[in-house]
């Protein structure tokens, strides 16, 4: 019954970072830098490893890399509206520094959406007006983030009962326990 379970999140999961309209493709971020002060923002969710290891892009002045590299650990949030399907993660965050991985991550990014990544200033920086941002044209700031989980919290809200399951990672496998919902 729960691998079922297992193989649901995984299939959810692998859709959002795959089909466009997935209510999976957003998701919620939360890191925690030095000032202990939680910080939450929406990503988009781009890849999903065999492994359940999960690849978002930024900018790397952003303070999400910031973060984890002060305090590695993250959460993420994931909500299915259509399927009353919660997924909550606890994981590793890393920044890929591989040159020929983000390489090939960048050209595989729409030219349209390149341009994020090349303002003249950090994101979070205060402009007098938005129209006066400016663009690099040879020069960007892509990096890639990549969440490990090692713990995943499955809530699922059905009638007549709502069912919540927690998998936590040893090693290469996945223990499952009941949670009361």
């Amino acid at each position: 019954m729960t691998v079922s379970h297992f193989n649901e999140l995984r299939l959810e999961l692998e859709k959002g970072s795959s089909e466009k309209g997935h209510p999976f493709r957003f998701c919620t971020l939360a890191t925690v830098g030095l000032d202990r002060m939680a910080r939450l923002r929406t990503v988009v969710l781009r890849h999903l490893g065999k492994d359940l290891a999960l690849t978002f892009y930024t900018d790397k002045r952003s303070k999400k890399v910031l973060h984890i590299k002060e305090n590695r650990n993250v959460s993420l949030l994931f909500y299915h509206p259509g399927k009353q399907l919660q997924l909550r993660m606890e994981g590793v965050g890393v920044v890929i520094k591989d040159p020929e991985r983000l390489k090939g991550l960048w050209k595989g990014l729409e030219k349209r959406h390149r341009k994020d990544y090349t303002t003249s200033l950090a994101p979070g920086s205060i402009l007098e007006k938005p129209e006066t941002l400016e663009y690099l044209q040879d020069e960007n700031y892509f990096c890639a983030l990549e969440v490990h989980p090692f713990k995943i919290e499955y809530l699922k809200l059905k009638k007549p009962d709502h069912l919540r399951i927690r998998f936590s990672r040893l090693e290469n496998d996945w223990k499952r326990e009941f949670l009361v919902p």
